[in-house]
């Protein structure tokens, strides 16, 4: 009933009629799973890919880090560059780049060759994903927004979570240029629904902010590798540079903008409170979120002795959940206020994470299942309305850059969860239960904000 719901087509609708709609959404799905899924898919390969390529294991790291790097770092360049070329012919274009790159990938025989491949690829997938949620404005009218937005949200949850789990059983069934051949079949059949289906921009008037995208990719880009650092050693002094000068690029970029005749980031649509604190919201909780996809792993294996396929399966009611509500989530959004939903979706995973960090070594599996799945439902309920909040709250125009912002904001608040990990076991007095009360203290936050912002939406759908 959901994705029917979709497609049906009512007097005075805006966006794509019902059949286009349907193919426009189907390329957005396949563009964001690739991109997504090949975030994670690797991660699992790498011990296979050093010996194969005959690197060390700490090399081969960065066939995983490069794309994360460059996905991260030129994400608001492709959310600003949209406006000037049509987002259509952007996302076309990116996922264009990403097959071709993911058959380079398929065909590499040496190390060198997988970075740079991987770092195209990256290039492609920060295309698609930089623009992916503003689309749903202009394919979808108003009214559908919400369920939209949850569908897409489900599919980047169902990328994340299961990208490992796809990665080990193309490893079973194939060798390991599968992870990356299996992208261009289906590249190929997206790339021509997309030119058939994505609905046509008139691209605006302007010029592109040179100095604001590259002091953002500094910027950026120094910030993840920092956390990187500082998540494998909290007294690395290795991060500070980079620290700093992601920092320093952060004053600059915000002087940039605030000058720039067509900035990369319009300062703008953060004068809106309902946009700038759903993405201080969605930060907060990819934050927790972040922490718990880390850590929970290596609890389960390191602290409890489980094996890594009944880690996984403890694992899976956490996506699960997530994929069950996160639709109607969305579709709740399109009927009632928003963050009235998301503020309840927050308060039900914060139940779950402190149900999580009081989890004894010695639980059942039963006993850890109830907890993961109740994240997971909490989750899905607070996020497709929380972007739906982000995403509809600034101008038609400003779209494109309102969706830049929301995948960084996600990207950062993932490294940010994974470096709290990282530093908490570093730490002499720290543990993975710390790493998850610190977690439930980002959540609270988030909450609280969450319960702020609810007459500011209400004010707004009664104008």
């Amino acid at each position: 009933m959901l994705i029917k719901r979709l497609f049906e087509t009512r007097p005075g609708d805006t966006g794509l009629p019902g059949p286009q709609r349907r193919l426009a959404m189907l390329v957005l799905i396949l563009g964001t799973l690739m991109a997504v899924l090949d975030g994670g898919i690797v991660n699992i390969a790498l011990p296979t890919l050093a010996r194969e390529l005959d690197v060390s294991e700490s090399r081969a790291v960065w066939i995983t880090n490069i794309y994360q790097l460059v996905s991260a770092s030129t994400l608001l360049a492709f959310a600003a560059l949209s406006r000037l070329v049509g987002r259509h012919r952007l996302y076309i274009g990116g996922l264009g780049v990403f097959t071709l790159a993911s058959l380079a990938c398929a065909l590499s025989r040496s190390f060198e060759w997988l970075v740079v491949s991987r770092m195209v690829q990256g290039i492609g997938a920060a295309a698609m994903l930089s623009i992916g949620p503003s689309m749903y404005r202009v394919i979808f009218p108003p009214r559908l927004l919400g369920s939209a937005i949850g569908l897409g949200a489900l599919v980047v949850a169902f990328g994340i979570a299961f990208g490992p789990s796809l990665g080990g059983a193309i490893l079973y069934l194939a060798s390991w240029p599968w992870l990356f051949a299996i992208n261009v079949p289906i590249g190929i059949a997206a790339l021509a629904l997309a030119l058939r289906a994505l609905p046509r921009e008139t691209p605006e008037a302007g010029r592109f902010d040179w100095p604001g995208a590259l002091l953002s990719m500094v910027m950026v880009s120094g910030f993840v590798f920092a956390l990187d650092r500082l998540g494998r050693d909290h007294a690395s002094s290795a991060a500070l540079l980079p620290l700093a000068a992601s920092l320093g690029c952060l004053v600059l970029f915000v002087w940039r903008q605030r000058r720039a005749m067509s900035p990369l980031v319009p300062l703008v649509i953060f004068r809106e409170p309902r946009f700038s604190v759903a993405a201080v919201i969605s930060m907060l909780a990819f934050i927790a979120q972040g922490a718990a996809f880390v850590g929970l792993p290596i609890l389960f294996q390191s602290v409890m002795g489980l094996s890594p396929i009944a880690a996984a399966v403890l694992f899976t009611p956490w996506p699960l959940a997530l994929m069950l509500t996160g639709p109607f989530a969305g579709r709740l959004a399109d009927r009632f206020n928003p963050t009235l939903i998301s503020s309840l979706g927050l308060a039900i995973f914060l139940l779950g994470m402190l149900t999580l960090a009081m989890l004894g070594e010695a639980a059942l599996p039963g006993d850890i299942a109830w907890r993961v799945a109740l994240c997971g439902v909490g989750y899905g309920i607070f996020q497709a309305p929380n972007n739906r909040e982000m995403i509809g709250s600034v101008a038609l125009e400003y779209s494109a850059n309102a969706s830049g912002v929301l995948a960084s904001v996600r990207t950062f608040g993932q490294a940010l969860g994974t470096a709290m990990v990282g530093m908490m076991l570093a730490l002499p007095f720290g543990s993975l239960s710390l790493a998850l009360w610190l977690g439930c203290g980002f959540v609270v936050v988030a909450l609280v904000l969450s319960l702020w912002r609810v007459p500011l939406a209400r004010r707004s759908r009664a104008a």
